[in-house]
């Protein structure tokens, strides 16, 4: 079968009768993430939180023990923290809570090597080697013995050896940044490691963390665990850390910082830092879990 003619027989092409277009669907514009707030917008945020919590010290407010879990300078805390009050378990009421209790350490669980971060690899890490050393006390001074310390921290790049971590900085094949010890009777815990290094996080635009290192201790059971981190002197990202700023008494962020101790310095080997961890008091070290 013959097709229609385009145009009218004699006419002109032009005079053709446009042909109808098909309808075209809206387009959907991807949702836009709103922009991340500046450096000066967080750094304003402190600012104020740190003077309410003067006001509020000045007006006889009890001292707090930890930073609040809802710190909104600290965007991901907002999305993350409970928001209801903790379960307390009652062993007795819960005969399965019992199997919550440990962890029992001992000597033969920990090696020479599990606090030597250095020395895990067949290679040599990069970077500075520093000691860091301390006690752990409680409120009275008396020492925590035979307690359980774990640490755990970036290279001297600043990135972890984790897979979420593409911060496009050299990964170290001859340091995992990963360590434990058991303190002794003076509740003294020693590390050898590698000074980590400051790196960017998504917080806020240009956000870079302070060097740290992670500190991980376990109490009689393993739901009583304090985490916290401790940080080198001088450090000049300390006024722009949000985390760092989420300890609103400046005491108690003075000691969350180590304390540069030449006499803990290894000749030819590495520099020494001193951080001793008070577990409950009023000097008590500041973590980032409420008890």
């Amino acid at each position: 079968m013959a097709l229609p003619p385009t145009t009218p027989p004699g006419g002109s092409p032009d005079l053709a009768p446009a042909p109808v277009p098909a309808p075209v669907a809206p387009l959907r514009r991807a949702p836009v993430a709103p922009p991340l707030p500046t450096q000066a917008d967080i750094s304003r945020e402190i600012a104020a939180l740190h003077t309410a919590g003067e006001r509020d010290r000045a007006a006889g407010a009890p001292p707090l023990e930890h930073p609040a879990r809802d710190y909104a300078p600290y965007r991901s805390s907002a999305l993350r923290h409970p928001h209801r009050p903790l379960v307390e378990i009652d062993h007795r009421a819960d005969p399965e809570a019992v199997e919550l209790h440990g962890p029992a350490f001992g000597v033969t669980d920990i090696t020479d090597l599990d606090a030597d971060l250095t020395r895990q690899h067949a290679g040599e890490p990069l970077g500075e080697r520093i000691t860091v050393t301390g006690r752990i006390l409680d409120r009275t001074g008396r020492p925590v013995r035979g307690q359980l310390v774990e640490i755990w921290q970036a290279n001297a790049s600043g990135r972890y050896a984790h897979q979420r971590d593409q911060h496009p900085a050299p990964l170290d094949p001859h340091f995992t940044g990963a360590g434990r010890c058991l303190t002794d009777d003076e509740g003294r815990y020693a590390f050898t490691t590698v000074k980590p290094g400051a790196y960017p996080w998504r917080n806020h635009h240009n956000a870079w963390r302070p060097a740290h290192i992670h500190f991980s201790l376990f109490g009689p059971a393993f739901t009583q665990r304090l985490i916290t981190q401790m940080y080198f002197p001088g450090d000049p990202l300390f006024p722009y850390d949000p985390i760092l700023g989420s300890v609103t008494d400046p005491a108690a962020r003075a000691r969350l910082v180590a304390a540069y101790d030449h006499e803990l310095s290894r000749p030819e080997t590495s520099l020494g830092y001193r951080w001793d961890v008070v577990l409950d008091g009023p000097s008590a070290t500041w973590i980032e879990e409420g008890r």
